[in-house]
């Protein structure tokens, strides 16, 4: 092969995003941009908040138009499925048939809703949300006075029940675990969300596992463990993401709750790289290998790995942070938690106003802000920081977290 390509199988966020930085990166060879959707790579999270609304249309979700990728030197194709990789001969089998060689390949895969493997998991109103086009599917049928059964108490779950309730629909939240947002949160902000969502009218539900889903061809009830059920017009489910790792797998990459990358994005193949939702990479921040369903994980993992595949080598060292908009609430997270051993509340839980803050050995690891955009991002800071600090005087309001900053030169 003569001419230099780097392909990306994955029109995504870490897709767009990757390839963009191969520009910025000044990678001189074709860029090619391969996705399985016919829209252009577009922004997902709006899509169980605004765009299910009905307030955002799909050309404001992409995330660049066609000009803008023709200016940059990137070809998009769009509507075609990789389904091999032959990495002896360093080339892409689609699903049609044709082939694309490659020099160096990037996998942003993402991932697919996990499924109700269950009876009725397959019913024509049970939806599942990851697409523009699951959406157009669902949208139409939230209709006011409706019943809504939603099954999962996750971010999406509840971003859907918020959109839902506000449209007039009758919403209950099933979760299977003592406590929504079990997997992702502290019990302290579930308390919140739970207490959010009962007093706009949504029926919250806890430690209701899903049995069956039964109906005359539809579904029309959703049984739990122990008999009882819930009358559902429709449902929608939002129960985690499977990570997708088939094409990485076939070919021989190693593959453990995602495509294993290092803090480099590189796989066990030096010509592959993988970033995003589908990449269980090493974070140097945290320490340790993780995988992440975030799209700013997703962008800074997709700038390393074209840093990697442009002969660079800076190390994947950003402090994970995540957000999620309910109702007219914005919830903003930096760090993970886990492990604190002190917490500091500033403002009130019982409000719409407050941020918490996580402990470990006097450092901040963790916060978690509702409606504080400055805390946060001074949060943000604090944390990436790892500095001690007093909790007492974090937790009065009116010393603000700025004077906890270092001094600049």
């Amino acid at each position: 092969m003569s001419e230099e390509i780097a392909v990306i199988v994955g029109a995504g966020q870490a897709g767009a995003e990757l390839a963009a930085g191969l520009r910025q990166q000044n990678y001189a060879g074709r860029i090619l941009l391969v996705g399985e959707e016919a829209h252009l790579p577009y922004r997902r999270p709006p899509l169980s908040k605004a765009y299910l609304a009905g307030d955002a249309s799909a050309a404001s979700l992409l995330i660049r138009n066609e000009a803008a990728y023709a200016k940059l030197g990137i070809e998009c194709r769009t509507g075609t499925r990789a389904v091999h990789i032959d990495r002896a001969a360093k080339r892409l089998v689609f699903e049609d048939g044709g082939t694309q060689p490659y020099s160096k390949l990037a996998l942003t895969t993402g991932g697919r809703p996990r499924r109700l493997a269950i009876e009725g998991g397959d019913f024509p109103n049970v939806h599942y949300i990851r697409t523009m086009g699951d959406v157009d599917a669902l949208r139409p049928a939230l209709v006011a006075g409706r019943k809504l059964v939603v099954i999962g108490g996750g971010y999406i779950g509840l971003e859907i029940a918020a959109v839902a309730v506000k449209l007039g629909l009758k919403v209950t939240l099933l979760e299977a675990l003592p406590r929504v947002l079990a997997r992702v949160a502290t019990a302290e902000l579930s308390s919140f969300y739970e207490r959010l969502h009962r007093g706009r009218g949504v029926d919250i539900r806890i430690g209701a596992a899903v049995e069956r889903i039964t109906g005359a061809g539809r579904a029309g009830s959703v049984i739990l463990k122990g008999g009882s059920a819930v009358a559902a017009d429709l449902v929608v489910v939002g129960i985690g993401l499977v990570p997708n790792t088939e094409l990485a797998a076939a070919s021989g990459l190693a593959v453990d709750n995602g495509i294993v990358v290092d803090g480099y994005a590189r796989t066990s193949d030096p010509d592959i790289v993988a970033a995003g939702d589908c990449a269980h990479h090493h974070n140097e921040f945290l320490g340790r290998r993780v995988r992440l369903e975030s799209v700013p994980s997703a962008q800074e993992q997709a700038r390393t790995a074209a840093i990697t595949l442009c002969g660079g080598a800076v190390p994947h060292a950003a402090v994970p942070w995540f957000w999620s908009d309910q109702y007219e609430l914005k919830l903003q997270m930096v760090g993970i938690a886990d492990g604190y051993d002190e917490l500091v509340v500033r403002g009130d839980l019982a409000g719409d106003s407050f941020a918490v803050l996580y402990l470990k050995g006097g450092a901040m690891i963790s916060a978690t802000t509702v409606n504080r955009p400055q805390d946060f991002t001074l949060a943000r800071r604090l944390v990436a920081g790892q500095s001690k600090l007093d909790p007492a005087r974090l937790a009065d309001e009116s010393v603000s977290l700025k004077e906890y900053l270092p001094a600049g030169p």
